[in-house]
């Protein structure tokens, strides 16, 4: 890969913060203008998904009457993230490796108002003849142990440089806004360093993951009454 770039990469930068554990090679740090050069195509590619996502959200918004997405959110993971990630999987520790390997370089957060609205939006975006769904995971149906819950997906776009079109990944989640509250709150928790009671404190918000999946199928349900009255309503009129 010939590139041009400015020598001050933000991994070139980070590089100084790695904790001792984390040994990054020096081949990495030589290739930092080669990976700003990458970290601008996922940059990209979120730009992209992200353009297709708000098109949809304004079209269902006339379609439905409402806004089925809430809010997008998006990342491009940091270099030690990335770093740390490769050695815990045991693989080489360079830009190749990165690219081959790690699907969620990039990612996007789609916050939605209701469970099927995770679906619909999520099924109108891989129809688009662009996107190539690389693997989903829904764990809105198979919730992980700890009972947390939402739809992934990677896809596959290509995005369009002044020299070359590229296929790029990006990682997509879509949650509805309980879902991300309660994700939210267990990631922040999973990253303290000493936690009393670990077990019963994992319990609980598996019990209050169970709860949230209780009131957002009671939303659900309760939108549908509504909608259903203001059709009897239309139609007697």
């Amino acid at each position: 890969m010939n590139i041009s770039m400015n020598p001050n990469s933000e991994l070139e930068q980070s590089i100084v913060s790695v904790p001792d554990v984390v040994q990054v090679p020096d081949i990495l740090v030589s290739q930092a203008r080669q990976f700003q050069q990458v970290m601008m195509m996922y940059t990209c590619a979120i730009r992209e998904v992200k353009t297709k996502l708000e098109v949809l959200n304004d079209e269902l918004s006339v379609r439905n009457q409402r806004n089925p997405i809430e809010m997008i959110k998006s990342r491009v993971k940091k270099p030690m993230s990335i770093v740390e990630k490769l050695q815990r999987r045991g693989l080489p520790i360079s830009l190749e490796s990165m690219v081959d390997h790690l699907d969620d370089v990039a990612g996007i957060r789609v916050i939605c108002s209701f469970v099927d609205d995770i679906y619909e939006v999520a099924d109108m975006l891989v129809r688009q003849d662009d996107i190539t769904v690389v693997a989903i995971k829904d764990y809105i149906k198979n919730p992980k142990p700890n009972g947390y819950r939402s739809y992934h997906m990677i896809v596959e776009i290509p995005v369009f440089f002044s020299d070359c079109k590229k296929p790029m990944r990006v990682e997509v989640q879509i949650r509805t806004i309980a879902m991300d509250f309660w994700a939210s709150l267990d990631h922040q928790l999973k990253y303290k360093k000493e936690v009393v009671n670990e077990k019963e404190i994992s319990e609980e918000l598996r019990q209050c993951a169970e709860v949230i999946a209780q009131t957002d199928q009671k939303m659900y349900e309760i939108r549908q009454q509504i909608e259903s009255q203001g059709v009897q309503v239309r139609r007697s009129s």
